[in-house]
């Protein structure tokens, strides 16, 4: 274990991946009246997935081990290997949700008259966007603590 960078380098993972976070809500807000993709048909809402960052157990019984704290030495049955990973992005989702008919004749998109719109819904970008925003603040609250906490080990022998 580094001397204090672990807490240093598990809140600046979890800045990264909410920075990202916002990035893929801004991306949704911004195409909510988007008709025409390229790839065809309306924009599809995008959401993050956030996992642990260390790698999986390769077999069943390496993941028992790891998770009964049989392996490498642990604390509450967490393996060494996710304390001080912090966290990733494991990918981007499209949300599956369906698309909303909105009855406009004059958008050259329409078919018989009605549009198919994004399913995005501006108000759960809003939420979540407050949520990324809470997360990030949270790991700036932590980034400063353990950044004290380590400026404060260097003064104990002074």
């Amino acid at each position: 274990m580094a001397f204090g960078l672990d807490s240093l380098s598990i809140s600046a993972s979890g800045l990264t991946a909410q920075q990202f976070r916002m990035d893929v809500i801004s991306n949704n807000i911004a195409n909510a009246d988007t008709t025409q993709t390229p790839e065809g048909g309306p924009y599809r809402r995008e959401m993050v997935v956030l996992t642990p960052a260390y790698a999986p157990a390769s077999s069943f019984a390496d993941a028992l081990q790891q998770a009964s704290g049989a392996v490498g030495g642990t604390t509450a049955g967490v393996s060494d290997e996710a304390v001080g990973a912090g966290v990733q992005v494991a990918g981007v989702v499209q949300d599956p949700s369906p698309f909303q008919l909105v009855y406009d004749p004059t958008n050259p998109d329409a078919v018989n008259g009605y549009v198919e719109m994004p399913n995005v819904d501006i108000s759960t970008e809003m939420v979540d966007m407050m949520s990324a925003q809470q997360a990030y603040q949270a790991n700036v609250t932590a980034f400063d603590a353990g950044k004290q906490m380590d400026m404060d080990a260097l003064t104990i022998g002074q």
